[in-house]
């Protein structure tokens, strides 16, 4: 496979372009911040940008201060974030917190068949009974891999492989290998069963940092590994020229996507060299869509189980959104980690 060409300078101005922009929007605690966050934390420790790590610990120190509201099972992937604080500052509040949400997954969280997470989100004006969406992966079955792997904590670790390997029984299709959007126990279907650019994305970014912290010698990482290595095989058939993915990665009719593009080329990132040559259209088709001012464009808003293919053709994408600011911040951030050989063997 050819060597990625990579200008390492271009790399770091745009992430700087891109976090400065993300500090300019309104986040409440919920998912939209912490997907960003998750990707200016992904940044600050490939880039050792401290600058980025202040802004960040001044807006979580002011959301303590005012009180936290009710958790649900997206809003705690704030504890991404909380985690990296942690590490970087050793300041216990953080994880106290952090810790307070795994707990609230263990004992709180609404759960069905065999412990999967309900989706649930910071609003009771909306009820997905028995439903799992492939974003639990990344907002809580990922997060508690991780509290889990720092405190030692094998329940917490135990119960995050239990959300991936739900998740993948109901949610990756046996034909293809992709990922649908949703399951729904009651009805036994994966209702509109379109494979979204960005859950896809989800899928993928999880269970390639998952593969980080699972020991090989555990019988949960083939599972995981032989997942993703099938996901990712026909992810990258389905590539557009450009370098991204469209909204529906099988729908070439459907609009490119740059959050779910950025997630599933971070993922493509972790096989070492052997994608170079779809990703090398990838960091420029992504680096494309970042204006001058750092905001990521071509980003599909907030977007639920929708009822149909054409309903996910039409979700909106002229707004900036946490959440394609967090998933581009991962990417570059993976992209200069792969230049120092410290993520897979790209170069």
């Amino acid at each position: 496979m050819p060597k990625l060409l990579i200008d390492e300078q271009q790399i770091r101005a745009v992430i700087d372009r891109v976090v400065e922009r993300t500090f300019r929007m309104d986040f409440s605690w919920d998912w939209p911040g912490g997907v960003a966050f998750y990707g200016v934390c992904e940044a600050y420790e490939a880039t050792g940008k401290k600058e980025y790590l202040a802004h960040l610990q001044a807006w979580i120190d002011e959301q303590i201060e005012e009180g936290l509201p009710k958790l649900s099972v997206n809003a705690v992937s704030i504890g991404h974030a909380l985690l990296t604080l942690f590490q970087a500052t050793q300041d216990q509040k953080y994880l106290t917190i952090a810790m307070e949400m795994a707990e609230y997954l263990q004992k709180d969280a609404v759960r069905f068949a065999d412990g999967i997470f309900q989706h649930t989100v910071n609003s009771e004006s909306y009820n997905f009974p028995e439903q799992a969406w492939v974003d639990t992966m990344f907002m809580a079955g990922y997060f508690l891999l991780r509290v889990g792997s720092h405190l030692g904590r094998q329940d917490y670790i135990e119960d995050g492989l239990r959300q991936y390997h739900g998740h993948e029984r109901f949610l990756q299709d046996d034909r293809s290998n992709l990922y649908y959007h949703g399951w729904d126990h009651i009805v036994q279907s994966n209702m509109s069963a379109v494979h979204w650019a960005r859950g896809n994305a989800w899928a993928a970014l999880t269970m390639a940092r998952a593969l980080e912290l699972v020991p090989v010698t555990h019988p949960s990482f083939m599972i995981i590994d032989g997942s993703l290595r099938d996901q990712l095989s026909s992810l990258v058939r389905l590539q557009d020229e450009s370098g991204l993915w469209h909204t529906i990665v099988d729908d070439a009719a459907s609009p490119l996507e740059t959050s779910g593009s950025a997630g599933i080329a971070t993922a493509l990132l972790s096989r070492g060299r052997l994608y170079n040559k779809y990703l090398q259209p990838s960091i420029e088709g992504i680096l494309a869509r970042i204006t001058e001012d750092g905001t990521v464009t071509g980003v599909s808003a907030g977007t639920a189980v929708m009822d149909d293919a054409e309903g996910y053709r039409n979700v909106p994408d002229k707004r900036i959104q946490g959440w394609g600011q967090g998933l581009a911040l991962a990417f570059l951030a993976a992209v200069l980690n792969a230049q120092k050989g410290l993520f897979g063997n790209a170069c």
